[in-house]
């Protein structure tokens, strides 16, 4: 029997007694979670911590303790739910596939089912349909890439090594067992396996890993150099009034769509802003921030207006001592916190 052949049992053998407990998780060996658990906390782990996802999972589920309730919850009270979270195409997603599974009767079972729900990548439906379902299932997130890579000493940059990563990934993947076994490799890599400096003294996976006899573990997965990211400018405009600020709905799609914000110069559909004020009179100039989304860097300029004019088009006056109800984007907390200083 090959090494490679035993990492299953290896695994499994450690996850039995070194899972996470988390709140969406059974334990190893118990019966399966509810999918719409499953299904709401991988959507809401992409690209965020679990530290930062378990306040929000908790505050969902309880508000929405079923797929059939959040089905049924208008689009803006998720939306403010969600604020905070980032990725806020997720939520909007989140909202159509929870009307999705409840038209359906249930969630799909199938891998291939699920990944035809709204905002169901491959990763996601592999991981429902592996931890709900018990489908063997090959579930490749950022931590099991990184496992991979390392076990079998995929050379090849990435994201070109994708490919291979999930070809090989697909030969250790047992057909028992396939949600500990997936869950397992994700927590082999928060923990053990960890981008810097990995623990292979404690690894269970130690022996059959190439990339730990090559001495240089930590070189893997190879990352091809970033591209600098772009930076951009734009304004938000605080229009206080009676103890209240005016506040607009941005558009359904595009960035933080379908989110309460402070009224812009439209710098998310053009790198620098129009440079438009939305009322005549005088403003004044109430500080900046900047703000990091994944693919540009923005410096948002605070304009306060002091005139008499009142804004033209949709929106509402939110009372200050509420702002906190509001659902806003942290981008848009930041701006309200400096318009506020």
């Amino acid at each position: 029997m090959s090494a490679t052949s035993t990492i299953p049992d290896r695994l499994l053998s450690w996850y039995d007694r070194h899972a996470r407990e988390l709140p969406w998780r059974a334990p190893p060996g118990a019966p399966a979670p509810d999918p719409y658990r499953v299904w709401l906390s991988e959507v809401m782990l992409q690209q965020t911590t679990v530290a930062a996802v378990k306040p929000y999972f908790e505050r969902f589920t309880s508000r929405w303790p079923t797929v059939e309730a959040l089905a049924a919850a208008p689009d803006e009270d998720v939306m403010a739910a969600w604020a905070g979270l980032g990725y806020y195409s997720r939520a909007r997603n989140l909202v159509k596939a929870a009307r999705a599974v409840a038209a359906f009767g249930g969630f799909p079972d199938s891998e291939a089912a699920l990944r035809a729900l709204p905002g169901l990548g491959a990763y996601t439906a592999a991981a429902v349909a592996a931890i709900a379902f018990g489908q063997r299932a090959v579930v490749v997130d950022a931590n099991v890439e990184r496992v991979v890579a390392r076990l079998f000493a995929i050379d090849e940059p990435l994201p070109g090594a994708r490919r291979p990563i999930r070809a090989a990934a697909d030969t250790i993947t047992p057909a028992q067992r396939a949600g500990d076994f997936a869950q397992a490799m994700m927590d082999l890599g928060a923990t053990i396996c960890t981008p810097r400096d990995p623990r292979c003294l404690l690894c269970p996976l130690a022996e059959p890993c190439a990339a730990r006899a090559s001495g240089d573990p930590a070189r893997y997965p190879v990352k091809a150099a970033k591209a600098a990211r772009p930076e951009r400018r734009g304004t938000a405009f605080w229009i206080e009034r009676d103890g209240r600020v005016w506040l607009v709905r941005r558009e359904g799609q595009g960035m933080l769509g379908g989110m309460r914000a402070l009224p812009d110069d439209g710098w998310s559909a053009r790198a620098d802003g129009s440079g438009e004020l939305p009322l005549a009179g005088d403003w004044e100039p109430a500080g900046a921030v900047r703000h990091v989304f994944t693919h540009a860097t923005l410096d948002l300029a605070i304009l306060r207006y002091s005139g008499p004019e009142s804004p033209a088009g949709a929106g509402e006056w939110w009372p200050l001592d509420r702002l906190e109800d509001a659902g806003l984007p942290t981008l848009f907390v930041k701006a309200a916190q400096r318009a506020l200083a």
